[in-house]
């Protein structure tokens, strides 16, 4: 059989190991690498990567990124310092399983919003012209505000400590079918009507985040807040035509009564789930990449 071409040799401040170069030639058939091309002789064992100029890395990944970053990732640091702290008004274990995800594990609180968020529910159902998306959002910065107006008139919260700059996140999530809310349900009946309805068809899942920020005040006082951004992330979903005993089957695991629309789809409702278009983060809870931009936004306004 065909052998090989021999690795050509590599000037000694950038000899990539063997395991590198066979990373690169798997990928050099999709992506055009700076600074090298690809050598293909008569047989596939042949392709080969050869260097077509110098290449100039950085030791340091951030500097030669240019500009400041746009995602999260190139932020964290600056989160969880004594200049900048983020509290999630919250007690939800899936929102804190998706921050955790983002990187932010022991950088940011959590702590239950004081809204009395019922009432709101009943306020905005009872308003004309309001929007699946507008209630989500709605429901988002109310809750982030509501911890904020705690926290700069000097009330009591679960939150210790104090930073320059505390950033709250507030996040709601609904079920949309067909323009009708469908929040968390009351009983099993309940749940078991919504996912029937749900059964074999498309519906929405919105997801209302809304950042605000609480600074020192420059006078000596409590503080200012202010809402940072605010937006609804919306994801399509489609259920699989579901048998009743599967329906009954679900509800008895007893994951549907905590959760809008009766289904959680990182959990054994994930089953229910055809196919979907959109963020599963933000079905699932937050829709990560939009927050991780809104979260880089936010920090990089502080430098």
């Amino acid at each position: 059989p065909p052998t090989a071409s021999p690795i050509p040799d590599f000037p000694t401040d950038m000899a990539p190991r063997p395991t590198s170069l066979a990373l690169l030639s798997a990928f050099s058939a999709i992506f055009s690498v700076e600074g090298w091309s690809t050598t293909t002789n008569a047989s596939p064992t042949s392709r080969r990567m050869a260097p077509t100029g110098p290449i100039h890395m950085s030791a340091d990944p951030a500097a030669s990124a240019g500009g400041g970053g746009t995602l999260l990732v190139s932020h964290l640091s600056a989160i969880g310092t004594p200049s900048c702290r983020l509290i999630l008004a919250s007690q939800s274990p899936r929102r804190r399983e998706i921050l955790d995800m983002m990187g932010l594990g022991g950088r940011y609180a959590h702590t239950p919003s004081p809204l009395d968020e019922s009432a709101l529910q009943k306020e905005l159902a009872g308003k004309e012209g309001i929007t699946p998306e507008t209630y989500a959002r709605t429901l988002a910065e109310r809750k982030a505000e509501a911890l904020g107006l705690v926290m700069v008139e000097g009330g009591e919260t679960e939150v210790e400590g104090d930073a320059d700059t505390t950033f709250i996140l507030g996040s709601d999530t609904i079920v949309d079918l067909d323009g009708h809310i469908l929040e968390k349900p009351t009983d099993k009946a309940e749940a078991v009507g919504m996912i029937s309805r749900l059964s074999g068809r498309w519906h929405k899942v919105h997801t209302g985040v809304a950042l605000y920020r609480v600074c020192e005040s420059v006078s000596g006082g409590d503080g200012r807040l202010s809402l940072v951004s605010s937006f609804t992330d919306t994801a399509r979903v489609k259920f699989a035509d579901l048998s009743e005993r599967d329906v009954v089957a679900y509800v008895s695991t007893g994951e549907p009564m905590d959760k809008a629309g009766s289904y959680g789809i990182q959990g054994v409702g994930g089953q229910l789930v055809e196919s979907m278009e959109g963020d599963f983060f933000s079905v699932m809870g937050l829709p990560m990449h939009r927050l991780s931009r809104e979260l880089a936004r936010a920090v990089s306004s502080l430098k």
